[in-house]
């Protein structure tokens, strides 16, 4: 049960990190909902977006913000599963094996273009996202709580990259598209970096407990079973043959949205209603987080790709044809 007083820490406490997160960085107050969605349902967030729009300090800003451990993983071809969970070491002192934890070891761990590395090491981080937990020679560790992994990738180039399979994608909570800054942001971009000893990352306002705190609180918020069903029938109307399925959809996609579509909508609707002050779940938190919890769920046919035919627009269509309660 959780009490006013809990609420309203909770609540203070994410406004003061809002405050500042937006003093360092500009604009992008779409992608920094999102990651706040991500981190009250206790999932991972995957980042896409061009080189140089902010979206390792995005992470960096926010795990200093949270008073929260942080590593930055750089994926590259020849990363090794090792290299990121940690590896059993032979110390001469005691005459036996000892574990020395990999990077994955903290609260927040940014997987930067996390589509570099081979299969095999995009896999490794398969355990942590999902078990909260490493094993390494049969020997299984637990990770820090709160944890995260905030993945970035590049979608413009794909000379030297591995795609994630679907089944992995499958795993962050939420997608986040970082849209480029206009002008005047990019001003102020520029202003920042370049005046007054550049970009300084803000002290923490938050710790861990705050964190799980918030996270047990958005949990209690309740969501009428009417709400619960809409987000059913969203994910099953974007299966090309279920009977609720739009044209769009039959025509142009090859499989829909998987169960955690469904938790991903429910989740985030709790987050998005918390983080407005308000103590109930709406239909437009539904609908404001279909977007981030479906697009990275959807694959698309090979007529869908002649013909230009994109996610999004499959999504806007799968949101006018299902009813809401």
């Amino acid at each position: 049960m959780i009490t006013e007083k809990e609420l309203t820490r909770a609540q203070e406490a994410f406004a003061a990190l809002r405050e500042a997160i937006s003093g360092v960085i500009v604009g992008q107050d779409r992608v920094v909902e999102i990651a706040l969605w991500t981190l009250l349902s206790g999932g991972h967030l995957l980042v896409e977006g061009v080189p140089g729009l902010g979206k390792t300090l995005l992470v960096r800003t926010l795990a200093h913000a949270l008073g929260l451990s942080f590593s930055r993983i750089q994926f590259t071809p020849d990363l090794m599963p090792a290299d990121i969970l940690g590896t059993n070491v032979f110390s001469e002192d005691s005459g036996a094996f000892r574990f020395v934890p990999g990077p994955i070891f903290a609260n927040m761990v940014l997987a930067d273009e996390v589509n570099r590395a081979t299969p095999k090491t995009q896999a490794a981080l398969l355990e942590a996202m999902q078990e909260r937990q490493v094993t390494v020679g049969g020997e299984t560790h637990r990770l820090p709580e709160p944890f995260a992994v905030l993945a970035t990738q590049n979608p413009i180039e794909m000379e030297g990259t591995y795609p994630l399979p679907e089944a992995q994608v499958d795993r962050f909570l939420f997608k986040a598209e970082v849209a480029f800054p206009d002008e005047g942001e990019l001003v102020e971009i520029v202003r920042r970096n370049t005046e007054g000893g550049g970009i300084v990352l803000p002290d923490p306002v938050m710790g861990p407990e705050d964190v799980l705190l918030a996270r047990r609180v958005v949990g209690a918020f309740p969501v009428p079973e009417p709400l619960m069903e809409y987000a059913a029938r969203l994910v099953l109307a974007t299966h090309p043959g279920h009977p609720a399925a739009p044209p769009k959809a039959k025509k142009y996609v090859q499989y829909g949205a998987s169960p955690r579509g469904a938790l991903a909508l429910v989740f985030g609707a709790k987050a998005r209603a918390f983080l407005a002050g308000r103590y109930h779940v709406s239909v437009e938190d539904i609908r404001d987080v279909a977007e981030p919890a479906l697009i990275h769920r959807i694959i698309l046919n090979f007529r869908a790709e002649a013909e230009g035919v994109t996610v999004k627009e499959i999504i806007g269509e799968v949101m006018r044809t299902v009813p809401p309660p």
